[in-house]
């Protein structure tokens, strides 16, 4: 299928590896320009030119921190300077740290609600002036299935990232007429650095070896299993494309069957 989106241009967060890395891959393979952010600058240089080698496309790597306003508006300032404009936006961030409520001190709050919250604030500010000068524009939120289904163990998770749908649905309606859709991706476990990090802590708490720990997970899944990076890249190309045009205000879950919910 021809996604209809060559020749545009798109900026990607937390893109060294994970379902930043996967997402920016599959745009690129799509003929979308594509600059990446991360905050290690060597991480992302490897990071990029797997991704041109994979499948030769424009790639432009910029080391940022999202949680940090004033890096921000330079990230986007430079993508923008580097390729004359910005019509797709990918809004995503690593998750704050595993645990319970009360073993969290007070800072862990706030630096959870910049790392997942503001920093989605602060890039969709600096990267809608430039989408609405173009006319048109993609802008895709990734949080997670804990945004819509509270997970044990995911305290600070479960509260900035719901916030992000709240904010995304509001902005969604803002945008619209201007061309400009405005929608949410919530994961499920899929194969990353992050799911490792997190099944070895569970393994570590629970007092048992990773591979029970991620047989318990993936009995939990209706699928039967954990899903692949470019499972969710695929995805999220979709809604970045012409062929998604009438989809906005959203929030996806893409989890094998974990939530339960209706909506």
């Amino acid at each position: 299928m021809d996604l209809g989106i060559r020749g545009r241009v798109a900026l990607v967060c937390g893109a060294s590896s994970g379902l930043g890395k996967a997402v920016a891959t599959a745009l690129a393979r799509e003929g979308v320009k594509v600059a990446i952010c991360a905050r290690t600058a060597a991480k992302l240089e490897k990071a990029a030119e797997e991704i041109r080698r994979a499948t030769s496309g424009e790639v432009f790597p910029v080391a940022a921190d999202v949680s940090k306003p004033d890096e921000v508006k330079s990230l986007v300032s430079k993508a923008v300077s580097h390729f004359g404009k910005l019509e797709i936006l990918v809004c995503n961030a690593g998750g704050p740290p595993f645990g319970q409520f009360l073993d969290h001190p007070e800072d862990a709050w706030q630096k959870a609600v910049e790392l997942n919250l503001l920093s989605t604030v602060h890039l969709c500010r600096e990267a809608v002036p430039h989408l609405k000068k173009v006319g048109w524009g993609r802008i895709i939120n990734i949080t997670s299935f804990a945004a819509k289904q509270p997970h044990e163990g995911l305290i600070l998770s479960n509260t900035s990232r719901a916030g992000v749908l709240g904010f995304a649905k509001s902005l969604a309606n803002e945008l619209a007429s201007s061309g400009i859709l405005v929608n949410t991706v919530c994961p499920g476990a899929f194969e990353t650095e992050r799911h490792t990090a997190l099944t070895q802590k569970r393994a570590a708490a629970e007092g048992i070896s990773v591979e029970e720990v991620n047989r318990k997970r993936a009995k939990e899944i209706p699928v039967g299993r954990f899903g692949k990076p470019e499972e969710f890249g695929d995805l999220v190309a979709f809604l970045a494309s012409e062929c998604a045009a009438y989809i906005t205000g959203t929030a996806i879950q893409i989890d094998g069957g974990v939530v339960r919910s209706l909506y």
